[in-house]
This record gives structure tokens, sequence and C-alpha cells, in this order.
């Protein structure tokens, strides 16, 4: 039985390929037409070096000059030498486009339209080849909006395994996606994206994880949500999510269904505006307790708007905590006038 390899390079773009029993990553990925970097294929050069995100491994033979015992037990393999005991997750020293590759585009059918709220939408899309789409739960695409030459990049809130793909849009006035699915969007419009892209991503649970989602940040934290439920995870997690207003909170059902199917699932949710019904009123940071910090000992999962980022990072320097893993995703409204958040 083979394992499925993700490749993250330094641009952002992740391609996969498929690793057959006793064949080295190098080679799936030359076998699959992907230029990873690579000279002497015998491990004595180092010029492959990898970091492994996620799991687990035979490194190998190598010499100390390729890679250095203090670099192994940090997580630094030889792509030409390592051969994998599970699907893996590779941090490639390179680019796509160095690689001489590039994120795949897909080609789907709008099959749902969900209005949230008043300011968010959902939209779900069928995808012509499901099996030509692999993304790791946290991932984004650049999605065309229909008719338009405008792209804007989304996350999945749908998980690696689902048929379909889902995704979680803030509207804006004037915005060309939140325009299209307001006025023009039907069922069985043709959508094309390209991905998957980010570093934005669930790494395989080592430890007590805490999500921390803002607004429509919430949809990469589904996704990885969805993942967890298919895992029975050996760690516990929790979710704080934070919106402006009663109408920007959505996604509360799932998130009641993760609570009851994921082992160790909790969530609270606060409303920043001070009229508002919510139980919990104020920002994420006012939820952030030592119980959930561990002194530390926590991944961190952030996804938000900037000012949210910095308002947690400066929270923990404050309380003197640096969790072990601290990983972010910002949005922000597009540079171009009239653009939406993602």
């Amino acid at each position: 039985m083979g394992h499925r390899v993700a490749l993250s390079f330094e641009d952002g773009v992740t391609r996969f390929v498929s690793c057959a029993p006793h064949e080295t990553v190098a080679e799936a990925s030359y076998r699959a037409r992907i230029n990873i970097p690579l000279d002497c294929r015998d491990g004595a050069c180092g010029t492959c070096k990898a970091f492994c995100e996620s799991g687990d491994y035979d490194g190998g033979d190598y010499i100390e000059d390729a890679l250095s015992d203090d670099e192994a037990a940090a997580g630094y393999v030889l792509p030409c030498q390592l051969m994998p005991r599970s699907d893996l997750v590779l941090r490639i020293a390179s680019t796509s486009t160095a690689a001489k590759t590039a994120a795949v585009t897909h080609s789907a059918t709008l099959t749902e339209i969900r209005r949230h709220s008043d300011t968010t939408v959902g939209f779900t899309l069928e995808l012509d080849d499901r099996d030509a789409l692999s993304f790791l739960p946290g991932q984004y695409v650049n999605v065309r909006v229909p008719g338009t030459d405008v792209t804007r990049s989304y996350s999945f809130s749908s998980g690696p395994e689902d048929k379909t793909a889902s995704f979680l849009v803030r509207l804006t006035d004037g915005g060309v996606m939140s325009t299209y699915l307001r006025e023009h969007a039907e069922i069985g419009d043709r959508v094309e994206f390209t991905g998957p892209m980010g570093t934005f991503f669930l790494r395989e649970p080592a430890r007590p994880a805490l999500f921390l989602a803002g607004g429509t940040g919430l949809a990469p934290l589904l996704s990885m949500l969805e993942a967890l439920a298919g895992s029975a995870p050996a760690h516990p997690v929790h979710l704080l999510y934070g919106v402006t207003t009663d109408a920007d909170l959505v996604g509360l059902p799932e998130l009641r269904h993760y609570a009851e199917t994921v082992p160790g699932f909790g969530f609270d949710c606060c409303v920043a505006d001070e009229n508002s019904t919510a139980p919990n009123k104020g920002f994420v940071t006012s939820l952030l307790t030592p119980e959930l910090l561990r002194g530390g000992d926590v991944d961190v999962y952030l996804c938000g708007p900037p000012p949210m980022v910095e308002a947690v990072r400066d929270r923990l320097r404050t309380d003197g905590v640096e969790p072990v893993n601290f990983y972010t995703e910002k949005f922000a409204v597009a540079a171009q006038e009239g653009g939406e958040v993602r």
C-alpha cells in the first residue's frame, strides 16, 4: 500500500504525489514530473533537504555532511532517501516555479448557494473530476468570479474527503464576488478555481490544540474539524470564535455537530457588539484562559483579520505564554477597490 505525500512549496503552492511501497519521495516526485531540488540521489549532497511537517517515515541512508543528527532529530529529511510509512507533509525549500510545477486549475458546477445571514454566504461546488483535487484541511484556493477575470481567495470549509467543495464568503458592498453571489449566481453556473495553496493547515496532532476564528476565518477551522471527525483525535481541541455582530455569527449548527461527534472538542463564541444578545460579549482575547493556554503546551491555529491576529499575539506576550506551535492565516480586504475579505 502506498502513501500520499503533500509537497508544500515556498510560494504557497501544494502538490500531491503518490509514493509506492519501497519508493522514495524524490522518485515519486520525478515520476509525477515535479522537479524538487536534487543533485546526487545518494544522500550525499543535502541539496534536496526538506522539513517533515507531519507523518511517519524511514529516513534512509545518508552521510553526516548531507544531514546532521541534530537536523534529523528536528524533523529534516532527504527526499532522495525518504520512504513514507504514512501520509506525509513536506516543506520543500524551493518555489513551485523552480520545481517546474504549478497549482492545478479545477472546473466545477455551482450546486448550492446558502445565505447564512445578511453578511455571510456559503457556496458549494461539484467538481468535474473530484479525484484530481487533494488538499490539506485549512488550505485555500483562488476562485475566478464567473463572468470576470477577477479571482478571490477562499479557504475550504469542507473536509478533504468530502465529495463536494464548500466555502464561506463575507459579503461586502461593491465586492466582485459579493455582487455575483447576491445578484447573478444561479445553480448550474460553471466555476473555476486554482489551488490548493497556503501553509495554514492541520498538522498531525501531538498535543492539545486551540483554534481561534474571526468571522469567516471559521471556514478553514471547519475543514480541520471535519478531518478530525474521521480520526478520533488523541488530544482535546477547543475553538474560540469571535464576530462583530450577532448577524455575523454563523456555523453554529456545524460546531454543535462537531461537539457531539469529535471526542474532546468544545467551543465558545463571543460578539463584539455591546448590544449583542450573545452570552459572551467582547473579543476573542477575553475568552483566553490559563486552562486553554496550558502554559504554552498547546498548538494554536488562528485565522482572522490582521487586528485580531495581532491582538492575540499581544495577549500571549503579555501573559508570558509561548505556544509550542502558533499557526496563523490573516485575511483582509482585497487590494482593488470594492474587493472583499477572505
